[in-house]
């Protein structure tokens, strides 16, 4: 009998930093609509991802993936850089 895992969210943003050793920040944005106005709104989230070999530098467009906790703040990890900056 095997135990089948379920899919783990992924997210994709812009490194914000890179200073902190394999760690980097990261914004994901996202568009929602207003619940009473209807007007589409930007909404902004900083999350704290895992960078085993500090290949993502600021600037470079990201995607990371949930996993266990791996610290007090960090719960994704890097799984591949999209995009380098320029």
């Amino acid at each position: 009998m095997t135990i089948e895992r379920n899919y783990r969210k992924t997210r994709t943003g812009l490194v914000l930093s890179d200073a902190a050793d394999k760690t980097i920040t990261i914004k994901i944005e996202r568009i929602v609509r207003h619940p009473l106005y209807g007007r589409v709104i930007k909404r902004k989230t900083k999350l704290m991802a895992h960078d085993e070999t500090n290949d993502a530098r600021t600037g470079d467009f990201v995607e990371v993936m949930e996993t266990r906790p791996l610290s007090k703040s960090k719960r994704w990890r890097l799984t591949k850089v999209l995009e380098r900056a320029k």
